[in-house]
């Protein structure tokens, strides 16, 4: 079995960097797009469109501009992958150090985010599925389905007017309190590292910015997990197993909760792993509202900036989030339901 899995895991881990080469090879034609000379492209990475011809030789030359296509192609797929990603045009440093500074902001309110609709969304689906037709059954219908096809900045808003304005319960904005002092830089997350330095104003602070964004996020997406758990355990209950198993006299809640609720977790896995990348790029929403200083908000200043090198840069940390997320569902897929190895 472990054998099977391992050949199962190889070909979806070599279908992932197939998938990211093609990625790359489609930022790669965005950038020439976007600057179709290498004088252009040199003015962008100068960040100033009216950079003397002198400076813009000297870029042209430095980033290899006058070489063909598929030298620069190489050169670009060389550099992605051992995090050579140049010089930011407007904050002047290297652009990987922008990115993984802003990452791990954004993975606080992300992960919690995910695993809070994950959870919501399998309770709500059970307790649906559980009550079909009735009352409970109707109300979480009605509330899945507003959340889920409401737009996320208007979610965000209502949260932020509620709890942060008229309750005045947590912080509107920010993602600390801007007097306090940053803790030793232990890990890329700052929370953790306030944790971990035992510097409990600064952690206090820094949940209490982040709860509201999480809120947000997991708000936004609880829907699909309870619309996808509720459907997966009707039928789960439908079964011929789940059927006998009421028929043995086994309690009716241990077989709808332990029985037909685990038998339907399936999907809800391939799930969670496709609203992680969803939610790593739907940050950039929920961020600029609360003005949550992760990799949504630095894009979203990227834009206004023209900062196109940040910009693409971010596609690609999106692109590789997905990818990677969506191997681990396969793999645990896969694990889960053995029929799954033998496609």
């Amino acid at each position: 079995m472990k054998g099977t899995i391992l050949k199962f895991a190889i070909r979806r881990a070599i279908n992932g960097i197939i998938t990211l080469l093609l990625l790359i090879l489609f930022v790669f034609i965005l950038i020439h797009v976007a600057a179709p000379n290498p004088a252009a492209l040199a003015r962008i990475y100068a960040g100033n469109p009216h950079a003397p011809p002198s400076e813009i030789n000297e870029i042209i030359v430095k980033y290899g501009l006058n070489k063909p296509l598929y030298v620069q192609f190489i050169t670009y797929i060389i550099d992605i992958f051992t995090g050579h990603w140049g010089l930011d045009p407007i904050y002047k440093v290297p652009e990987s150090s922008l990115l993984f500074h802003f990452l791990p902001i954004s993975l606080q309110i992300v992960i919690p985010g995910d695993i809070l609709a994950a959870v919501l969304g399998i309770l709500s689906g059970a307790i649906a599925a559980s009550n079909r037709a009735k009352m409970k059954d109707k109300t979480i219908k009605v509330l899945y389905l507003t959340t889920w096809s409401s737009p996320p900045f208007l979610v965000a808003f209502i949260l932020q007017l509620v709890i942060a304005y008229y309750l005045g319960l947590l912080p509107a904005t920010g993602t600390v309190n801007t007097l306090l002092a940053s803790p030793p830089s232990y890990t890329p997350f700052p929370i953790l590292n306030a944790l971990l330095a035992g510097d409990w104003a600064y952690f206090v602070s820094a949940v209490r910015h982040a709860v509201l964004p999480t809120l947000s996020i997991a708000v936004i997406t609880f829907g699909l997990f309870t619309r996808i758990t509720r459907a997966s355990m009707l039928d789960s209950m439908e079964s011929d197993f789940t059927k006998l198993s009421l028929a043995k006299g086994l309690p009716r809640s241990y077989v709808v909760y332990r029985v037909a609720l685990r038998n339907s977790l399936i999907p809800v896995i391939t799930l969670v792993a496709l609203f992680f990348g969803y939610s790593v790029a739907g940050a950039v929403i929920v961020e600029d509202i609360y003005h949550y200083f992760g990799i949504g908000y630095f894009t979203v200043q990227a834009i206004e900036d023209f900062d196109y090198p940040a910009i693409l840069d971010f596609t690609i940390i999106v692109g590789i989030a997905v990818i990677i997320a969506n191997f681990i569902a396969d793999i645990l897929y896969a694990y889960l339901d053995p029929r799954v190895k033998l496609e």
